[in-house]
């Protein structure tokens, strides 16, 4: 059973912590994902392993938490995890951002660095609503959006789901790739090279932006978005212990 933490904005997250040793270990998911994906269970059985404080949960919209996924946007989200890492983490944080998680860490980063002692991003997404999202639209999809507030798009995979004005909007108001992007701590980006969703220019990029003195990026020969075999799930908990 997940325990809730209510935010200042009334807000419900679920969460599971697991209490140990610092830094701890916060896991930060993706867009429309949940904390009982793969990566964040095995993460938290890996810590768990190795006497490590560790923190899951869902944002608001996700997963058990409250709210409807299309009342939310990256702003939304990413004060949740800063209420998360501020109510139910103490001390300097490796925060490890799958996809949008990547994005939320990068915020936190901005908003709280003195509570960030590491990242760790699994195909980071920054700014993928203004890069990737709304160009990949199509023009009767972005229509759709600025004059009725939505759209719904369809996929092979999943059900439908629904993109909104507000996600866009709110989303340029939360771009970390134009303006200054100081990362006073280590940081490890893993990529797979085979990834349909983020394209391996977006960490390059990344590397390129950031102030980071100790800023590493490993390729993954083959591996999809997902990063979720054993082999990469032993390649994230070896970045979490190298900048531990």
């Amino acid at each position: 059973m997940a325990d809730y933490l209510t935010t200042d904005t009334g807000r419900k997250l679920a969460y599971h912590k697991t209490d140990g040793t610092g830094p701890g270990i916060v896991f930060l998911g993706g867009f429309m994902s949940d904390m009982s994906g793969t990566k964040a269970v095995w993460l938290e059985d890996w810590a768990r392993s190795q006497g490590r404080a560790f923190l899951r949960f869902d944002y608001s919209g996700h997963g058990e938490s409250s709210g409807a996924f299309t009342d939310g946007c990256i702003g939304d989200w990413a004060a949740d995890a800063m209420a998360a890492v501020s109510a139910l983490t103490e001390g300097p944080q490796v925060l490890v951002g799958s996809s949008m998680g990547g994005w939320i860490a990068l915020l936190l980063a901005r908003a709280m660095p003195q509570r960030v002692h590491a990242l760790v991003g699994i195909a980071a997404a920054p700014d993928f609503t203004e890069d990737s999202m709304w160009p990949g639209l199509t023009d009767a999809q972005r229509t759709e959006i600025l004059e009725k507030g939505q759209t719904t798009l369809l996929n092979d995979y999943d059900a439908p789901y629904t993109l909104t004005r507000r996600l866009f909007e709110d989303g340029r108001d939360q771009l970390v790739l134009r303006s200054p992007l100081p990362l006073p701590f280590p940081v490890r980006l893993l990529q797979g090279t085979k990834d349909d969703a983020v394209a391996t220019s977006v960490p390059l990029r990344l590397m390129e932006h950031a102030d980071c003195p100790d800023l590493r990026l490993e390729l993954v020969k083959d591996e999809d978005h997902r990063f979720s075999s054993p082999r990469c799930l032993n390649l994230i908990a070896r970045a979490i212990e190298e900048v531990s």
